[in-house]
């Protein structure tokens, strides 16, 4: 967020740590709190009454929760919670309305956000649709990998397989396949990026798309986990 909109916010927003599992949303409650995370991953997960589970959307530094409130509506049907530990900040809904209301930059801004985070979802479902689960798994990695910014990632295979909505045998194949490539090394609860370009060409275009959007729309995601030359043309 520029820091001329952030300073609009700036002292509503209260310091929190967001602990692996921790919940910002629960389906069809009341949204009260926008969680910002500065470290660690959130997913955005739907769910059947039956259980199946899937995530189709990630968020670190890059955004934000409560997309449905910046649309008029005060609850979501799906869960979002921490997949990977990490602090942040949170803001009222009131607040964040508020400010919003007041300030049709702020606004326009987080409006943005929520165009691009609708993209990420498309390319998302396209993705679990129509690639194989390694092109899948390379591409969760790479988000990863732009949010974190850090080359090794503490993952265990039940982890992936619920993300990716498929039995654990099938992370362990996928795993493999990318192990083989000399794209990543894998160890017990851990995968060590090893060829980030490579990653790229193995997601088989599933990543890219989103990313470019991300930086017409909203600028450069700071670090250096996302270099320009991830951008497609």
């Amino acid at each position: 967020m520029p820091d001329h909109d952030l300073a609009l916010i700036g002292p509503a927003l209260v310091p929190v740590d967001l602990p692996e599992g921790y919940v910002m949303e629960r389906p069809h409650q009341a949204i009260r709190h926008i969680y910002f995370p500065d470290t660690g991953l959130a997913s955005v997960v739907p769910s059947t009454h039956t259980g199946l589970r899937i995530e189709v959307g990630v968020f670190g530094r890059d955004g934000m929760s409560g997309t449905m409130v910046l649309l008029g509506d005060y609850q979501s049907p799906h869960e979002t919670l921490m997949q990977i530990e990490g602090r942040g900040h949170r803001i009222s809904v009131d607040d964040l309305r508020r400010a919003a209301s007041e300030h049709p930059g702020l606004r326009d801004h987080l409006l943005r956000y929520v165009r691009y985070f609708a993209i990420q979802v498309a390319h998302t479902s396209l993705a679990n649709g129509r690639v194989k689960l390694a092109a899948r798994l390379a591409r969760w990695l790479l988000m990863c990998h732009d949010r974190l910014n850090a080359d090794e990632i503490h993952l265990t295979h039940e982890f992936l397989s619920n993300l990716l909505g498929v039995r654990r045998a099938g992370v362990t194949v996928a795993t493999h396949v990318l192990e083989e490539k000399k794209l990543i090394r894998a160890r017990r609860g851990l995968i060590r990026i090893l060829d980030r370009d490579g990653l790229v060409q193995a997601s088989q275009g599933t990543y890219g798309v989103p990313e470019a959007e991300y930086r017409r729309l909203l600028g450069q995601l700071s670090g250096p986990s996302v270099p320009e030359a991830t951008q497609t043309h």
